[in-house]
């Protein structure tokens, strides 16, 4: 009976409440202004939203996310597509992925500020350089993982090109496109802050870089927290739908 009563939905909710509890029991018990409570933090969020600071802020961020995500998916899923389907190509661009795939991050931000200057499009095209080579190995290898069987019948059956993109290819390549759009939306916002934090005057990387120099710990929570809130509600709102809808082909 206590087993029926435990749904993923119930067991989500007790595991955040345990953790709000378990980070409230240790910020008392510490008493630290480097771990506040979080209602403290709660506090600290709403402080934030009424006067317009976050908002402003997480707004620029979001701008800046959507742009390079949009701009690092198509081409990265182009070139994946490519790679997974021309051996030779593959074969030529390999090593240039296994060098921009280790090259960190802090180097390709650092060298895009230097080279192209203190500038909205050198933050873009940071951000896109170090999400690009990921994209493009995941669509590489769903490329490759493609059904034969099913395009054989396509072609046998006379589908044109963009029947049988919609059809047979699309079906196939979605669970690689939805793999690298969830693991890509983490990365990626991540790096866009520390885009933010060493070349930008706004932002939440910005910000965050400000409250460090304060020791405000309570305010950098504050803005993690709704930062996490915001792409939580990406993920439900409309990674999940479209997750959804694109498997009811399956039995």
């Amino acid at each position: 009976m206590f087993l029926k009563f435990l749904t993923p939905q119930r067991l989500g909710f007790i595991s955040l409440i345990l953790f709000l509890l378990t980070w409230h029991g240790l910020a008392l018990i510490l008493k630290q202004s480097t771990l506040p409570t979080p209602l403290i933090v709660l506090n600290i969020l709403k402080q934030q939203i009424i006067s317009g600071e976050l908002p402003y802020h997480l707004g620029i961020t979001l701008l800046r996310l959507i742009v390079s995500f949009s701009i690092a998916m198509l081409i990265g899923c182009s070139i994946g597509i490519i790679l997974g389907q021309h051996q030779h190509v593959d074969y030529f661009l390999d090593q240039w992925l296994v060098i921009f795939l280790n090259v960190p991050a802090l180097v390709t931000i650092i060298l895009c500020y230097v080279w192209f200057g203190l500038s909205e499009s050198a933050a873009i095209l940071a951000v896109i350089i170090n999400k690009v080579p990921n994209v493009i190995i995941t669509m590489r290898e769903g490329t490759r993982a493609l059904n034969q069987d099913l395009l054989e019948m396509a072609r046998c059956y006379h589908f044109s090109k963009r029947k049988t993109f919609l059809h047979v290819i699309w079906p196939q390549l979605y669970p690689f496109v939805m793999a690298t759009t969830r693991s890509g939306l983490a990365l990626i916002w991540k790096i866009i802050l520390v885009v933010e934090l060493l070349g930008r005057s706004n932002g939440m990387g910005y910000q965050l870089n400000i409250y460090f120099q304060l020791f405000d710990v309570a305010s950098i929570l504050a803005y993690t927290i709704a930062f996490i809130i915001i792409i939580q509600l990406i993920e439900m709102l409309i990674l999940k739908p479209l997750d959804k809808n694109a498997k009811k082909w399956r039995r």
